[in-house]
């Protein structure tokens, strides 16, 4: 059977990206507490694709990614990323892997526990400049508006928001990333805020929950500072990007600021 793809382009243009994008494919994770968790993934893949490609084999993607384990940590995307140069005749391979994490979160004063779910991406890329991976963890939060408190005789408006954080962390001899948590980025952006966000709630709670944001008025500016404070500490880090969004209570627009860092060169 003939080979379209591999037929020759005349037009001399060579693409940045060609693949495949949103692919649901269960996929297992390291866990901090339980070892190992599986969830549900998204998954996108891409390559270069040379001006003289007419197209790319889209088969050949799932097949890359089939022949793996399902279980992603800091080997497995590098692993696929020059798997697919080799079976794809690519400079550069881009994969992003982007999935629920969920914890088992205990309600402050009763003490009920119920799953709470974070929304998290691996961001992988391999070509002539290098091998690059990034880590994104979304963390929804609360805060309460320090302006409000000041000026107002009794109350304060608060907001329900999410704290995002991107980190790249040093290498190993090998060239894998060393393991930077999930759960440890959740507790940096849940402590930063006036309080954190909880699955389930009983009377008692919500008074504790409350009353917390109320002794810890924080802006958004506040936050993503927060933040940067404990992670530019990490020395295992080295860049970071922390947006932190409140989607406000009492105007018709959301705040946001956003913080970029990088251990060489600062911001």
């Amino acid at each position: 059977m003939n080979d379209v793809q591999n037929s020759p382009d005349f037009r001399n243009i060579t693409l940045d990206e060609a693949g495949i994008k949103d692919l649901q494919y269960p996929v297992t994770l390291l866990d901090m507490a339980n070892e190992k968790q599986r969830t549900v993934a998204a998954i996108s893949m891409s390559v270069e694709l040379p001006h003289h490609f007419k197209g790319t084999h889209m088969s050949r993607f799932v097949e890359v990614l089939a022949g793996h384990t399902c279980e992603f940590d800091g080997r497995t995307i590098p692993a696929i990323l020059a798997e697919l140069k080799q079976v794809l005749d690519a400079q550069s391979a881009r994969m992003t892997v982007s999935f629920p994490y969920f914890l088992e979160k205990k309600a402050p004063v009763t003490g009920i526990a119920a799953k709470m779910s974070y929304q998290c991406t691996f961001y992988g890329r391999s070509g002539p400049a290098g091998e690059d991976f990034v880590l994104s963890v979304t963390v929804p939060v609360s805060s309460l508006c320090p302006c409000s408190r000041e000026i107002s005789d009794y109350g304060a408006h608060n907001q329900r928001g999410h704290i995002t954080i991107e980190v790249r962390s040093l290498t190993d001899e090998n060239g894998i990333p060393v393991i930077v948590w999930i759960e440890e980025l959740i507790e940096i952006a849940e402590s930063s805020a006036s309080s954190p966000v909880y699955s389930v709630l009983k009377r008692p709670d919500e008074k504790y929950v409350t009353e917390l944001a109320f002794d810890n008025p924080v802006f958004v500016e506040d936050m993503v500072r927060n933040v940067a404070e404990k992670l530019m500490e990490d020395e295992r880090l080295t860049w970071f990007q922390v947006t932190a969004e409140n989607q406000e209570s009492i105007h018709n627009h959301t705040a946001y600021a956003r913080f970029e860092w990088n251990r060489d060169g600062g911001n």
